[in-house]
């Protein structure tokens, strides 16, 4: 069928793998909201529970599990840590599943207009 095809690749099983385990861990409201208030800049676990409207405790499981997934880093100054976004590759992701959603409910915000997705609350 994709014969004729020259240009058709599949992506590798590793790509697949990795994609795989990263939308896994964007599959969670409380996740979404964290890796974008991360990708606005560094921030420690109280700080996000608030912006998030979570306990940090329960932010905490969730960096936790980010971090395993390579989404998120820290830094530690003194006895705190300072989560980041690993990279800024998520915030293309997020900003299409937020476009997406918006487009799927009957809202049409300007095409692909980035400023319009950060009323996460």
């Amino acid at each position: 069928m994709h014969d004729g095809a020259v240009e058709f690749q599949m992506p590798t099983a590793d790509q697949v793998d990795g994609a795989a385990r990263a939308l896994r861990m964007l599959a969670d409201p409380t996740r979404i909201k964290i890796m974008w208030a991360l990708l606005q800049g560094e921030s420690s676990v109280n700080c996000l529970a608030e912006l998030v409207n979570s306990t940090p405790s329960a932010v905490s499981q969730h960096l936790a599990k980010l971090r395993l997934t390579g989404l998120v880093e820290g830094r530690r100054e003194g006895t705190f840590i300072y989560y980041h976004a690993a990279d800024t590759h998520v915030r293309q992701l997020l900003e299409q599943a937020l476009f997406h959603a918006d487009h799927a409910k009957g809202e049409h915000p300007r095409e692909h207009d980035p400023h319009h997705v950060h009323e996460l609350g």
